[in-house]
């Protein structure tokens, strides 16, 4: 190659580097900004979830201080005094404060902790359906045997995971309504179903035999 060639190619090639140059200097604030962005958001991402397990232990902590009190009274107050960060954490505080109260012999505290949950539209509606299905089980329960009954319906429809649990206790509604006929019909049609767990089974069975009844699957 003569000199002529070489020293336009040098020419070109330092045109070129002044070309990249100014390309940077105008638009590399950009990759700067999108590798900075990149590096924050992991940042970010890293610091929100360790505030979330700080959170959560911090109220774990909480409730099991209060479920490690000596008295139901005890348990229900403190649990009574947790903020709950989130709406399932409240839905499983409210439950368990609910449970301490029954025990407490305080059903209609239990009751209201149970309610807040069944009317709570940011919870999945697994966790309203177990508070209702508690609701209505509750011992001494100030609900009326027909709202019980309508509320345990409810929950009896086909496709429901509680459905079989919610004909269990229907039964034993019938039962508390002198339906004797009327809990043996049902109690049947729970051993018939493909759906029936173990326990169910037993249970079905042993009270259909205290009625006086032969199970239909004997």
């Amino acid at each position: 190659m003569s000199n002529p060639d070489s020293f336009i190619d040098e020419v070109t090639e330092e045109v070129r580097r002044d070309k990249l140059y100014a390309l940077l200097k105008r638009y590399g604030w950009i990759g700067i900004v999108a590798v900075l962005a990149l590096v924050g958001g992991a940042a970010w991402h890293e610091y929100s979830q360790s505030q979330k397990r700080v959170q959560a232990q911090a109220l774990g902590d909480e409730v099991l201080g209060a479920l490690d009190a000596e008295t139901p009274e005890a348990r229900v107050a403190q649990l009574s005094a947790i903020d709950a960060p989130t709406p399932q954490t409240r839905a499983v505080v409210a439950m368990l404060l609910a449970a301490d109260a029954a025990q407490d012999g305080a059903p209609d505290t239990a009751a209201q902790a149970l309610e807040s949950v069944t009317v709570d539209g940011e919870l999945p509606e697994i966790y309203r359906e177990i508070a209702t299905w508690k609701a209505m089980t509750l011992q001494d329960s100030p609900l009326s045997l027909e709202d019980r009954r309508a509320g345990l319906e409810g929950l009896a429809v086909p496709g429901k995971p509680l459905r079989l649990l919610a004909e269990e206790q229907l039964a034993l509604l019938d039962i508390e309504a002198g339906s004797t006929d009327a809990a043996l019909e049902r109690l049947r049609r729970i051993l018939e179903d493909s759906e029936i767990t173990a326990g169910l089974r037993q249970r079905a069975s042993q009270l259909i035999v205290a009625l006086g009844g032969t199970p239909n699957d004997e």
